[in-house]
């Protein structure tokens, strides 16, 4: 009964009808005068009737006969601070600190009132001077939150370090806390403050636990170079265990910093034992080599494979390898029938489910490539059954929308996108919906959707690195389809293309028409990222990539390519970044 007649007395509150509240209230405490929650509700009635004067002298009567309860003291403060008495506030905040020379045991709920009416220099104050009174407290956790919240970051972090200090083993749950603060902008103000008091900290007392938080802040900046160097030193001082560095090398390679991963796969494959991690290594490695190389050094690839496969055999152990080599035969060497038969004869094997559906997988996407789709399409239903739920199935499942693309059944391709813009993986969810919505925005205003059908059409050349013939179809929408929706996504995939080729000037003049042309729409910040990129790292011209990251910056700040843009501006204009 008193906690449904509590309840209606904090609705009263809630809904401005306070003098319900207080006659409820009132009734409460007589019937339990020790209960503080009802009389600070009462106390509460009182301040929003402006009646002052009478809540002061109950917090002065039960300041009386309980002397001993600082909170009391905040509380006779907070009354006069709503008279804009702030003289006689701040005396009561003084001696509520005060009492906690005697009771430090008090400390927290003390700070916690403070912070209850927003006053958060007295709370931090509070908190110190109980850590001060007594070393072994652990305020340290809302000490820093409070800091956080006043913006004052040098001493949040100093205090979230000092808390790591005295117990590292809750270092990797206050990286949650971190992350609050930290981006990929390595000038953002938090990450230049965690930075300098970490390195600080690193010279003074040599500790792991900065080397792995060093190591975590260069990773959330996308520096791998640098975080690698942080591992390198953790992992000399930790027993040589590779699986961090292993997980760096995954991380530098999806978010396509392949020199970086391509130096920390090395050292993994000079420092391993394990058969097993020499032969990941391996393999990433080979496949950021494909990434970085041309046609020339292909041949030598090829036989980098032969001779993995020669050393560790065809068994199930070299699997990914074998995968990976099939589709390099098919898709880099035009050795389509040899990758076929490599991978229906390892179908054959007695694989486990996963291995399973990855062959199916690499085989199915090489019969795409030689337009084999309703046998490709068949594989990609077997894999969504042989790895339901799993990210796999997922993948195979937007390749059904893709292949159905491919061959111009834009509906069923709509159909499959629509389920997969749900997907739990955001890249998939990703591409789901940029292909979803070129199907949707080319087929309104074409009902025959010749375009929608010449740009599929061409973006299956691509696909199978048939680059001339793709250009070709690009430009005969450019010619054939002026005005159509469809024009600033031919020139942005033919100027892709062009660039593929290495042919820099014709990308350019790409770029610059669909930012002449298409500056409001959706295309146009990539279309300034891409051509700031082009002027940067291919044409030489950094006053020109200047310019255009500047615009990135200005006039696309929601942009993906936002912190990107800002830290190339930066570096092109001269700013130390370290």
């Amino acid at each position: 009964m008193f906690a449904q007649t509590d309840q209606l007395a904090r609705n009263y509150l809630d809904q401005g009808e306070y003098e319900k509240a207080l006659k409820t209230y009132q009734d409460l405490v007589k019937e339990n005068p020790g209960n503080s929650t009802y009389f600070y509700g009462m106390i509460s009635a009182y301040q929003q009737l402006e009646d002052f004067t009478t809540a002061e002298a109950l917090l002065l009567e039960r300041k009386e006969r309980s002397p001993n309860n600082p909170m009391l003291l905040i509380e006779l403060g907070y009354n006069a601070s709503l008279q804009r008495q702030e003289e006689k506030a701040g005396q009561f905040y003084e001696a509520a600190l005060a009492e906690l020379q005697e009771r430090p045991n008090y400390t927290y709920s003390v700070a916690r009132n403070f912070e209850k009416y927003s006053l958060l220099d007295l709370a931090a104050r509070a908190y110190q001077q109980g850590m001060k009174l007594n070393p072994e407290s652990k305020f340290d956790l809302p000490l820093a939150r409070i800091f956080g919240e006043q913006g004052k970051l040098e001493e949040m972090f100093t205090s979230y370090l000092d808390l790591i200090e005295k117990e590292p083993v809750i270092s990797y749950n206050l990286i949650r806390e971190f992350d609050r603060y930290i981006l990929e902008d390595t000038e953002n103000t938090a990450n230049v403050v965690l930075r300098k008091l970490l390195l600080q900290r690193l010279q003074k007392n040599p500790g792991i636990i900065y080397n792995e938080l060093l190591a975590w802040l260069f990773v959330q900046q996308k520096e791998y170079a640098k975080a690698f160097a942080q591992e390198k030193a953790i992992y000399l001082r930790n027993d040589k265990d590779l699986q961090r560095i292993i997980q760096l090398t995954v991380n530098a390679k999806s978010n396509g910093d392949l020199e970086a991963a391509k130096e920390i796969v090395s050292f993994i494959i000079e420092e391993t034992t394990s058969s097993n991690i020499l032969l990941q290594a391996y393999q990433l490695l080979l496949d950021m080599k494909i990434a970085t190389s041309g046609e020339k050094e292909y041949p030598g690839i090829k036989k980098e494979y032969e001779g993995l496969l020669a050393r560790f055999g065809n068994g199930p152990e070299t699997i990914r390898i074998q995968l990976d080599y099939a589709g390099f035969r098919a898709f880099k060497i035009g050795e389509t029938a040899e990758g076929i038969s490599m991978l229906q004869e390892l179908a054959t094997k007695n694989l486990s489910g996963f291995d399973l559906a990855a062959t199916k997988m690499q085989l199915a996407d090489i019969l795409v490539l030689e337009e084999k789709f309703n046998q490709a399409l068949i594989f990609y239903s077997q894999i969504q059954n042989l790895v339901k739920n799993d990210e796999l199935s997922q993948e195979a499942r937007f390749k059904v929308a893709r292949t159905s693309y491919f061959k111009g059944d834009f509906e069923w391709a709509q159909n499959q996108l629509d389920v997969l813009k749900a997907s739990s993986s955001q890249l998939i969810a990703n591409d789901a919906m940029e292909l979803s919505m070129l199907i949707k925005d080319n087929s309104r205003e074409d009902s025959t959707q010749t375009a929608l059908k010449k740009y599929a059409r061409a973006d299956l050349l691509a696909f199978q690195n048939r680059s001339t013939e793709a250009i070709a179809l690009l430009e005969d929408i450019l010619q054939n389809h002026k005005g159509e929706k469809m024009e600033d996504e031919a020139l942005l995939k033919q100027a892709l293309l062009f660039e593929a080729e290495e042919n820099w000037t014709k990308a350019e003049a790409n770029y610059l028409k669909i930012l002449q042309h298409f500056y409001k729409d959706i295309l146009a910040d990539n279309a300034t990222f891409f051509l700031a990129e082009l002027y940067n790292k291919k044409l030489k011209n950094p006053d020109k990539a200047r310019e255009f990251y500047e615009q990135i910056i200005f006039n696309f700040p929601d942009s993906i390519y936002f912190v990107e843009a800002r830290r190339n501006y930066r570096q092109l204009r001269g700013d130390a970044i370290e």
